[in-house]
């Protein structure tokens, strides 16, 4: 109890230094300068603002229906749009590290008659190739921040944060690459293999061996049998992180500022990576403010278009927060309709 008590401690520690970062930020450089900054963007801006979020939303969607198999023809995309969405509603406003919403898909995925055990192993196939296409999104970025930036080659902070960076991406990929190779060896098979050999027995566990097993069944016959698709949903994935990218163009365009498109792409590249190494950070309050700050000043940018374009972004976030808000209810809805069908 002390361990999940200093957790959550450690957690709500962190949001308040968050608000508290964003809070000085704003007074720093000026609540109205920031204010008027943001009203400049209109309600045209705002609506093109969202459109290449609700690309990149739609582009993930098909990521993760390449993973379902068989059972691909069985869920609408229209309905599988809102469980995605109902389930990144979890993930962004739960504590659990961008995972916690993966269970709810695949348990709304039995609406369609997806068992289980496929419906999860449908959402960690697809949360590895979106982190794969993450990590070569995120490379590419870095690759074009160094032509677009010219930094003196003297600084030595530079090279520092440019090897923090390097060895962070390598840490990253080998990470993502073990799970696959662990993936396709049976994932609790291995779990359990481990805990037999060091004597470990856990009776929760144990009494969900079969399920268990039967979900690392699932994953590894995508692995063998659906090639194919796994390379797609990769590709799709990078796609929708590419599409994203038009995001901050639109965000810089009508703030007034100059950009181009590889300079947009390099920047949302480098902020999907701030965002990323500040996961534990509730909602990388502050230190994705933060961040942006300083990355858009490396980019001559000044203080109040590096702030207002990350209180923009977070608009961004409210908004598909609510809309995930009422997908997740639309869902509930139509599961209670049909479990009441299926009773009658």
């Amino acid at each position: 109890m002390s361990s999940i008590f200093s957790a959550r401690g450690i957690k709500v520690i962190l949001l308040l230094l968050g608000v508290v970062t964003v809070s000085g930020l704003v007074v720093h450089i000026g609540p109205e300068r920031i204010y008027r900054t943001c009203v400049s963007l209109g309600a045209v801006g705002l609506v093109v603002m969202l459109v290449p979020s609700t690309a990149m939303y739609l582009l993930d969607c098909v990521g993760w229906q390449l993973t379902l198999g068989r059972h691909k023809a069985a869920v609408p995309f229209a309905r599988l749009f809102m469980i995605r969405t109902a389930g990144e509603l979890v993930n962004a406003t739960t504590p659990a590290a961008y995972v916690g919403g993966e269970p709810l898909k695949a348990s709304l995925l039995k609406t369609f008659s997806v068992p289980m055990a496929d419906g999860l192993a449908s959402v960690i196939v697809a949360k590895t190739t979106m982190t794969i296409a993450q990590i070569l999104y995120i490379l590419l970025g870095i690759g074009l921040s160094i032509w677009v930036l010219v930094l003196p080659a003297s600084a030595s902070t530079d090279h520092l944060s440019g090897l923090t960076v390097i060895v962070s991406l390598g840490l990253l990929l080998f990470a993502t690459t073990m799970f696959i190779v662990i993936q396709r060896q049976g994932l609790f098979a291995v779990m359990f293999y481990a805990m037999a050999q060091c004597g470990i027995r856990i009776a929760a566990l144990e009494a969900k061996r079969e399920q268990l097993l039967a979900l690392d069944e699932a994953i590894m016959d995508f692995y063998t049998r659906h090639r194919a698709p796994f390379f797609l949903s990769v590709g799709t994935f990078f796609g929708g992180w590419l599409v994203g990218a038009l995001e901050a163009y639109v965000i810089v365009r009508y703030l007034g500022e100059p950009i181009d498109i590889v300079t947009a792409l390099s920047i949302d590249a480098l902020t999907t990576l701030i965002k990323g190494g500040t996961f534990f950070v509730p909602g990388s309050i502050g230190a994705q403010e933060a961040g942006t700050l300083i990355l858009l000043r490396a980019y001559g940018y000044s203080d109040v278009t590096g702030m207002t374009f990350a209180i923009l972004r977070r608009v961004r976030e409210l908004i598909w927060i609510g809309i995930g808000a009422l997908c997740l209810m639309f869902v509930m809805k139509v599961e209670r309709l049909t479990e009441q069908t299926d009773r009658s």
